[in-house]
């Protein structure tokens, strides 16, 4: 990897650091080099905040550095509008930089035609794939943006040979102490929290985040219930007051008089109730998905047992898969797979994943698989 994949590297551990505080924003970091040597740095750090570019520059100015002629690497390219920020084109051909490298287009139609504003300005300007890392950065806001719907997390703890619980059910706890942790932390970066009716009559969770330093993003819970089976006395719907809850059925039921009383008891716990299609052997997720994307959600995860995931996958809905795998083998064809419900009978049927990042955990290994990210098309600026 040359210099500007190490630079786009480093810009998109810089992006990273703003997970749940930039959404609905992309998450975009930059660095300015000379020599080399890194002068500047900086990213987008909460909703309606400096874009990274002005960070960046600025940064480099309170380190006593000029940047004119200097290259900035940048995850994200750099927008020409005027949103709530003026556009980071401007500030950056005021600046003197001489060359901008980014990782991904901006697929925002508002936001695009940054590149050729840099060019026509007199900047060479570089599109570069060397780091997958800072073109990933940017693939949940290309998500929302290119399908109108939230960026989905798939999440599950396993053993190496593919199981998340035992044929009698016991799942607690697969994954050790510090993975865990790492599931509160991510609960606490995304806009709702998506599980089945299956998991809540089976484990009553709460799906909050707990014992991290801060919540990001106060999480909504989302139940897929597509026949209205949400017990009152479940855990989600005694602290509906204080969490945001939502359950998810199929239309008919959520206007039909037959559940009008349990509706009512629902809707006076706090528990907010929504009709959508029917699909297959539940509620049409994608519709769920749009009714999240519609109340302003980004990023959601699901955190489900096999049947649901499984419909998520055949649905191809999983943009993202966080799997803890354990040290433990069952080795029990009767033990519950990760995902069912799906007729495989190739390997051409599989979804197709690429692996994004991996991170040691303890004795667990915290695995991030992503959907293939095709490139963009060249810049095409002559």
């Amino acid at each position: 990897m040359g210099e500007a994949g190490r630079m786009l590297d480093r810009a998109a551990r810089l992006a990273l650091r703003g997970a749940g505080l930039v959404e609905p924003n992309p998450m975009v970091g930059a660095v300015i080099v000379r020599g080399g040597e890194v002068i500047g740095a900086g990213h987008h750090r909460f909703f309606g905040g400096p874009h990274a570019e002005a960070e960046a520059l600025d940064d480099c100015r309170r380190r006593g550095h000029d940047p004119a002629g200097a290259t900035m690497y940048v995850t994200l390219e750099p927008c020409d509008h005027h949103g709530k920020q003026p556009p980071c084109t401007g500030s950056i051909i005021a600046s003197g930089i001489s060359r901008v490298v980014f990782a991904r287009r901006d697929p925002n139609p508002a936001a695009s035609g940054g590149a050729a504003r840099l060019f026509n300005a007199g900047l060479a300007v570089e599109l570069c794939g060397e780091s997958p890392l800072a073109r990933g950065v940017g693939a949940p806001f290309t998500r929302r943006i290119t399908a109108g719907l939230p960026w989905v997390i798939a999440k599950w703890a396993q053993t190496i040979d593919g199981r998340v619980a035992t044929r009698t059910g016991e799942s607690k706890w697969v994954s050790g102490e510090r993975s865990r942790a790492r599931v509160h932390r991510l609960r606490a970066r995304v806009d709702a929290v998506i599980t089945g009716i299956g998991t809540v009559l089976a484990d009553d969770p709460m799906l909050t985040a707990r014992g991290v330093r801060r919540v990001r993003r106060p999480a909504a819970r989302v139940i897929c219930d597509s026949d209205l089976d949400l017990p009152l006395d479940a855990a989600v719907v005694r602290t509906a007051r204080e969490v945001p809850t939502i359950v998810a059925c199929v239309r008919e039921l959520a206007s039909a008089d037959l559940t009008a009383s349990k509706r009512r008891a629902l809707s006076a716990a706090g528990v907010e109730v929504i009709g959508v299609p029917e699909a297959g052997r539940g509620v049409d997720l994608r519709a769920v998905l749009g009714a999240l994307a519609g109340r302003g959600a980004s990023v959601v995860m699901v955190e489900a047992g096999p049947g649901l995931v499984g419909s998520f996958l055949d649905s191809d809905l999983i943009d993202e898969a966080v799997v803890y795998l354990a040290p433990l083998m069952l080795g029990d064809e009767m033990a519950r797979s990760v995902a069912a419900g799906r007729v495989a009978p190739t390997l051409a049927s599989a979804r197709a994943m690429s692996l994004w990042r991996v991170k040691p955990l303890g004795g667990d290994v915290e695995l991030t698989y992503r959907r293939p990210d095709p490139p963009d098309v060249p810049l095409g600026l002559v």
